[in-house]
C-alpha cells in the first residue's frame, strides 16, 4: 500500500495490539523505503550552491548564529463582547484585556558541518493559561542531516514543525493575521511534535523558498517539495500516550510565471490521539483513543503586489457532543482565504490584508475536545518602517460557538480591535 493511500484511506485502524516485531518492522520499513528512494548521491556542485561550511579553525561562536523576535499585543480596544474568546489563538482575548507579551523568542542555529545543521528555539513568553503568563518553553530543538552535497535530501530529527499546511509552517514572525487560522491549526497545537521527518527539494527550489522569506513575500520557509514523517502525535512538549505513531505527508511546489510566484500543495496526516482532558460525567472511549486524520489543499499567489493565501481541509477527530454528553469521533471541515496587497515606498512596506475563515469541528487539545463552529472576518494592515520593527492593526469580527460539558450552550459574537508591535533582531 503506498503512502498516499495510507494517508487518505477512510477505513478504521485495526486496534488489535501488534507484536513488537511487527511494529518495528513497519517503522524501519518506512525509513528503508525513504532511504532507498531518495538517498541517492548528487553530483559535485560549485561552492555557490553548497551549504556554507565553517572553516576548520572557526571558533564556536563563528559556527553558531543568534536571532529572534518579540511581540507585544493589546486586544482591548473597541471590544464588544468580553465573553468572546479563542483559547488556541491568543489567551489575552476576552475578559479584562491588558497589554500582553505574545512572544519572546531567541533562536540559536548554525551549519556546524557541511551536512549537519542545528536549530534551537525557546520561547520566554509561553502562556499555559489566561492567568499564568511568561513561562519559558522549548519550541524547536532539531538537527538536519543531509544525504548529499547540496543537502537536497535531508532528515530532520527532534522537535520541529509537522509538515501539514502552509500557514502552520509559516513563522509567526512573517504571518500577516495575528493568529493562525482555526481550520488548519486546530489539528496541531503549537504546530510541532517530536519525530523524524524527511525533506527533499532541488537546489533551485530551496533558493526560491529562501527568497520568498527574504524578500518579505510571506513565505513559509524551506520544508521541501516533498515532506514525509513519523511523529508522536500528542503535540509538542507532551509525552506520547499510546503505541501508535502519526504519519504525515506533504507535497508543495512553488514556481514562477512571468512576474508572479505561485505555490500549490496537498498534505495529509493520520494516527490515533489520546484525549488530554475531560469533565466529570462525560462519556469517553475506554482507552481515550480517537481517530485523528486530515487531508488538505493549499493554493498561494505571492504578493507581487497582489497576493492570495488559501487552504481547506477535512477530516475526522474527537469532538464533544452535548446531546449525548459524550466525546465521539466526528467529521470536521474548514478553511480560510487571505487577500493582501504589498506597497513598497521610501524603504518602508505597507501590506493591507483581509482574511475570512470558517471551521466546523472539534479541537482535540482543549477540554472535552471542545466543539466549534466559527466564522470570522479580519481586516487589517502591517506596516514595516524598517526590517527591525513591524506594527499590525487588525479589526476582528467573529461569530463562535464553542461548547463543552461545562458550557454546553455557548454562542458568542463580537468585534474587537487588535494591535501588535513586533521587533526583529
Amino acid at each position: 500500500m503506498n503512502i498516499i493511500t495510507m494517508l487518505t484511506q477512510d477505513e478504521e485502524y485495526n486496534f488489535v495490539p501488534e507484536t513488537k516485531i511487527k511494529k518495528m518492522t513497519k517503522f524501519y520499513s518506512l525509513l528503508f523505503v525513504v532511504s532507498c528512494v531518495f538517498g541517492i548521491n548528487a553530483q559535485t556542485t560549485s561552492d555557490s550552491t553548497k551549504a556554507k561550511t565553517p572553516t576548520p579553525s572557526a571558533k564556536w561562536y563563528e559556527r553558531i548564529q543568534i536571532r529572534g523576535y518579540g511581540q507585544v499585543r493589546y486586544n482591548g480596544l473597541l471590544q464588544t463582547n468580553e465573553n468572546l474568546e479563542c483559547e488556541q489563538c491568543d489567551k489575552s482575548w476576552g475578559g479584562e484585556n491588558d497589554f500582553f507579551l505574545r512572544r519572546l523568542r531567541i533562536i540559536f542555529y548554525g551549519q556546524v558541518n557541511p551536512r549537519v545543521y542545528f536549530y534551537v528555539q525557546p520561547d520566554f513568553a509561553s502562556t499555559p493559561s489566561s492567568s499564568v503568563l511568561h513561562f519559558g518553553q522549548l519550541r524547536d530543538a532539531y538537527f538536519d542531516v543531509g544525504l548529499d552535497d547540496k543537502n537536497e535530501f535531508r532528515f530532520r530529527i527532534g522537535q520541529s514543525k509537522v509538515p501539514y499546511g502552509f500557514e502552520n509552517m509559516q513563522s509567526s514572525q512573517n504571518r500577516l493575521p495575528l493568529d493562525r487560522a482555526d481550520p488548519t491549526n486546530s489539528g496541531l497545537s503549537n504546530e510541532r511534535d517530536l519525530g523524524v521527518f524527511f525533506y527533499w527539494a532541488p537546489a533551485d527550489k530551496r533558493k526560491l523558498f529562501s527568497r520568498l522569506v527574504k524578500e518579505n513575500l510571506k513565505g513559509s520557509g524551506d520544508y521541501g517539495v516533498i515532506g514525509l514523517g513519523v511523529y508522536n502525535g500528542q503535540t509538542a512538549n507532551r509525552p506520547e500516550k499510546n503505541d501508535s505513531k502519526h504519519i504525515v505527508g506533504r507535497v508543495s511546489y512553488p514556481f514562477e510565471y512571468k512576474n508572479q510566484i505561485f505555490e500549490f500543495g496537498v498534505q495529509a496526516y493520520k494516527g490515533q490521539f489520546t484525549l488530554l482532558s475531560s469533565s466529570d460525567g462525560v462519556s469517553v472511549n475506554p482507552d481515550k483513543l480517537y481517530k485523528d486524520e486530515r487531508i488538505g489543499a493549499t493554493a498561494i499567489i505571492y504578493p507581487k503586489p497582489f497576493g492570495v493565501f488559501a487552504e481547506y481541509n477535512v477530516g475526522v477527530g474527537p469532538e464533544f457532543d452535548k446531546f449525548s454528553n459524550a466525546i465521539t469521533e466526528q467529521k470536521l471541515k474548514g478553511g480560510y482565504v487571505t487577500a493582501v496587497y504589498k506597497i513598497d515606498f521610501n524603504g518602508q512596506c505597507l501590506m493591507p490584508f483581509t482574511r475570512f475563515q470558517y471551521y466546523d469541528g472539534g479541537k482535540k487539545h482543549e477540554l472535552d475536545a471542545r466543539s466549534y463552529e466559527m466564522k470570522e472576518l479580519e481586516i487589517g494592515a502591517e506596516w514595516q518602517p524598517s526590517k527591525n520593527f513591524e506594527l499590525v492593526v487588525m479589526y476582528t469580527m467573529s461569530s463562535r460557538r464553542f461548547e463543552d460539558a461545562v458550557n454546553p450552550t455557548n454562542y458568542q459574537r463580537g468585534n474587537l480591535l487588535r494591535i501588535q508591535a513586533q521587533v526583529n533582531f
